[in-house]
């Protein structure tokens, strides 16, 4: 096990600069999860963490150490893939064994360690088939096993769930949170997937063009983000937002609802989440508008209403779900409103 610690960290591609004075600290022990969108350079840094990419500048430490131009193999870190990168001609036990092999280990030390991951990871039944015989999630079982069986210091995951089908990143979601329950290791997981992160660590990186917007535990993300790029971003279905301007000490809201000393200084947008917006009766709520499309998930439903600045999501019981073309009346849960200035900042309430 071991911490990470990521210093004034800089990446160019000749003049493109792709990230920027990025700090970062991982504690011993922690799931970390890099999350943002495509292109926000979460797999960069990865990649430059695994020494797979030159750092341009700064400085990175695991364990106290500076590892910044160490070669990958002397790190002390094992990555898996978003590809499974198996050697098709080589059984699961020789493919989990592969780098043991490389670093001149016996076979009888290879299928001895071979052996305990395979039983960590429930592969003992398959170890004698060849990967065009698995599996997409035994495949990608068989890639965390040959990073396990290096004992690393750090593991390094780059999205290896996006090419399962929604069961199986369920079951593998819940395989790699118990894997990290039991082994305690330092964990840094890239993803776009805020359902990934949110699920499986206990500390989330928001990256959006290569700069950290916020970090913390998925419930601070969710409950206080620190900008609007990440109340929009965390969250599914979305935040819902509605340009605001001042009244004296209200704030007026499109189609002309109010809310009666809100305003705040520099506030010009508002947020709020589907689940603190209700449906009430004509004329008692802040907005009113028209559904348009309803989505029934079983244990809840989404009602996508048309309202005069743009489209409002709210979250409803399946049993109070209005039908498509009825005129509905929205109150807004204000405890739950989020306040953002012109440049995106969250205010305090």
């Amino acid at each position: 096990m071991a911490s990470l610690e990521l210093t004034s960290i800089a990446k160019k591609y000749g003049a493109v600069e792709v990230m920027r004075g990025l700090n970062l600290k991982v504690q011993d022990g922690a799931f970390c999860a890099l999350l943002g969108p495509s292109g926000c350079g979460k797999s960069t840094l990865l990649r430059m963490i695994a020494g797979l990419e030159t750092v341009t500048e700064g400085n990175i430490r695991i364990d106290s150490t500076d590892v910044t131009h160490e070669e990958p193999s002397r790190r002390g870190v094992a990555m898996v893939f978003q590809n499974y990168a198996l050697y098709p001609h080589l059984t699961v036990r020789q493919n989990i064994g592969f780098s043991l092999s490389l670093a001149g280990a016996t076979k009888a030390v290879q299928t001895e360690k071979a052996d305990v991951v395979a039983k960590m990871l429930q592969l003992e039944p398959l170890m004698d088939r060849r990967p065009a015989e698995l599996s997409g999630g035994q495949r990608q079982r068989v890639a965390i096993g040959r990073a396990l069986v290096r004992d690393p210091k750090v593991f390094l995951f780059d999205e290896p769930l996006s090419n399962l089908d929604a069961l199986l990143r369920v079951q593998m979601r819940l395989e790699l949170a118990k894997l990290h329950q039991d082994l305690k290791t330092t964990m840094i997981y890239v993803t776009h997937d805020q359902v990934e992160a949110m699920t499986l660590a206990d500390q989330i990186v928001v990256l959006d063009k290569g700069v950290v917007q916020q970090v913390g535990s998925p419930l601070d993300l969710y409950n206080a983000p620190a900008n609007r790029f990440v109340a929009g971003f965390i969250g599914s279905p979305a935040m819902n937002f509605l340009a605001v301007s001042a009244d004296g000490s209200d704030l007026v809201l499109p189609g002309g609802g109010r809310l009666a000393g809100a305003a705040q200084g520099r506030v010009v947008e508002v947020g709020i989440r589907p689940e603190h917006v209700r449906i009430v009766a004509d004329g008692a709520g802040l907005i009113r508008g028209t559904t348009r499309v309803v989505e029934q998930l079983g244990n809840t439903s989404f009602v996508y209403v048309d309202i005069p600045s743009g489209t409002f999501v709210v979250e409803v019981a399946p049993d109070a779900t209005p039908s498509p073309g009825q005129s509905v009346d929205l109150a807004l849960d204000m405890s739950r409103l989020h306040k953002f200035s012109a440049d995106g900042a969250r205010l305090a309430n």
